[in-house]
């Protein structure tokens, strides 16, 4: 046998192996999915279809979730069903809390990351750290402490942003106290077979990243959309210079900085709606959900078996006409407001914040660190994109990324 018909059986065969792995899965993704089933939700592709669609997925799922509120993406062994309707979220979130999990699979998927911290973990384990983390997040302490790291820090990034400002250059945005890690530590040394270095190390990861990652995605967010909405920019700066009184930003940046309060944030309504909407259109986490315990029927009507996965759709949410309107495409943070004061939604209509039992413990923490910095920005500058010509869109991701960064230039505002 020569080597050219050695290659040609070699390909043959590794062909033949490919077909037959492609054809094995298949048949596991199609077999016993109930898939013309009218008690269970339309089925709209399979894995492989996301896969193709990866770089514009939460666009995908959008466009379907305008055709089918809830519907159905098949995998090997299970299918997920993937849901807009704010009576299921409620449902696998709050009502029937118990019934769902976070499930092996989705385990699986984050554990690397996230080890044995509270965004991979269920049961126990979950109510442990969700307990001792409550606690930290509802001291006085701990809230005036983040509010003047919250300041310190907005002072220095004026500073860095004045420089560059004054350079013409374009840049790329993205007392003695007992704090969360401290909560941690003694609950180590009670229960040190239960928390160990390793949990303890996940534990604190966790945070950190709910912490930093998602507030940050959101402020670029937020100024991608002022660049886009120039007026829009304006009410907000008009907003700040009429709270804070202050028309001079040529004042000392310290002196301006040291006036913002508690009360000076209750008072921003128009900032608070603008950080609002962005997070409506462009969520930190923009799909989420969990995993059945057993079999269930959610409310819309639809079945769904013991081991498949109910996802949210965060993002594609805040696209929904018939939750927000049709101008629900649309940048306009007046729909928060009524007589100018900001109405919040039902958290399961706005899921920016996850909602039930789960409910971001951080949310106030993390409007009151994004106000401070969009009052510190827009008091002293105004933004443009360094290319209005690019097109900015998300990096398909656990958390909503701008793709390739958010390149903007900065101009020192003029007394008016």
């Amino acid at each position: 046998m020569d080597i050219l018909t050695i290659i040609l059986t070699f390909i043959a065969f590794s062909l033949f192996l490919l077909f037959l792995n492609i054809s094995i899965i298949a048949l596991k993704v199609f077999t016993g999915q109930s898939i013309k089933n009218p008690n269970y939700p339309p089925v709209h592709g399979t894995v492989f279809h996301e896969l193709f669609y990866y770089r514009k997925l939460w666009d995908y799922y959008t466009e379907t979730a305008k055709k089918h509120r809830t519907f159905r993406v098949l995998g090997p062994g299970q299918s997920y069903t993937y849901t807009t309707d704010i009576r299921n979220i409620e449902h696998i979130l709050k009502t029937n809390f118990d019934k769902y999990c976070k499930g092996k699979y989705n385990q699986d998927i984050v554990v690397d990351l996230f080890g044995q911290g509270i965004f991979a973990v269920d049961g126990d384990k979950w109510r442990q750290q969700r307990k001792l983390a409550s606690f930290e997040f509802s001291t006085r302490v701990l809230r005036d402490y983040s509010f003047a790291v919250f300041r310190r820090n907005a002072t220095k990034l004026v500073r860095v942003v004045h420089k560059l400002s004054d350079d013409g250059q374009a840049f790329d945005m993205q007392n003695d106290k007992e704090d969360i890690l401290s909560r941690f530590l003694v609950e180590s040394k009670r229960n040190p077979n239960k928390m160990n270095d390793q949990y303890l190390r996940d534990i604190i990861l966790n945070f950190m990243i709910a912490g930093k990652d998602t507030s940050a995605s959101t402020l670029s967010w937020f100024l991608c959309m002022l660049c886009k909405n120039p007026l829009i920019q304006e009410k907000v700066a008009q907003e700040v210079e009429d709270i804070t009184g202050s028309q001079d930003n040529g004042a000392n940046l310290d002196d301006f900085m040291a006036n913002i309060t508690n009360a000076t944030l209750d008072q921003m309504h128009y900032l608070h709606a603008a950080l609002t909407e962005t997070l409506r259109l462009y969520p930190a986490v923009p799909f989420d959900g969990r995993c059945a315990n057993m079999d269930d029927i959610l409310p819309d009507g639809y079945r769904v078996k013991k081991g498949d996965g109910v996802y949210y759709m965060a993002y594609a949410m805040g696209r929904m006409p018939y939750i927000w309107g049709e101008d629900a495409e649309e940048f306009r943070p007046e729909r928060w407001l009524k007589n100018g004061i900001f109405q919040s939604e039902s958290p399961f209509k706005f899921v920016a914040f996850h909602a039930g039992p789960q409910i971001c413990l951080g949310k106030d923490f993390a409007y009151m660190q994004m106000k401070i910095v969009s009052i510190a920005l827009l008091h002293f500058f105004r933004f443009k994109l360094a290319d209005d010509t690019k097109n900015i869109t998300y990096k398909t991701m656990f958390t909503l990324h701008i793709d390739g960064g958010l390149h903007l230039c900065a101009t020192l505002r003029t007394p008016s």
